[in-house]
């Protein structure tokens, strides 16, 4: 894992157009870097294959984006962000990690159920979607079960 700045803006926005319908804008990366949020990336031969963007708050971490490239998914590359994520949240001082996804979404649904994230509840029309809004399941885990 890499800690990303400003010079992979570009190849993250590639990777994020890549894999949603309603990507992040080059705003979304550029003031999230600029607010001091932890952004890392993972590269395989040089290329930017996956990411994760996390604000840290006092006690709490949320998780604002974590996305691997389409052609590098089902390889194990989102688990070992979000394991990363919930590790650097954790060394950070942070008790729980939060998320937002889409119901839809059900690979990232899986894999977040599949490391121990609870559903805590629902953001209405959260979600730009085809046709309108889609909700947003708010998740959370409780990093003090993560060994630091």
């Amino acid at each position: 894992m890499l800690p990303m700045g400003p010079a992979d803006v570009d190849e993250m926005l590639l990777v994020e157009q890549g894999v949603y319908r309603f990507p992040w804008t080059r705003g979304n990366f550029v003031d999230s870097i600029a607010a001091g949020y932890g952004v890392w990336g993972c590269r395989v031969a040089g290329e930017l294959i996956a990411y994760f963007i996390l604000m840290l708050a006092v006690d709490e971490a949320h998780l604002l984006n974590l996305s691997v490239a389409e052609k590098r998914q089902r390889m194990g590359f989102g688990a070992r962000m979000l394991r990363h994520a919930m590790l650097t949240a954790r060394r950070a001082g942070a008790t729980m990690l939060f998320l937002e996804v889409r119901p839809s979404n059900s690979r990232a649904l899986a894999l977040y159920e599949h490391f121990g994230f609870r559903q805590i509840g629902v953001r209405r029309g959260y979600y730009e979607a085809e046709g309108g809004r889609e909700d947003a399941l708010v998740m959370q885990h409780d990093l003090d079960e993560v060994s630091a």
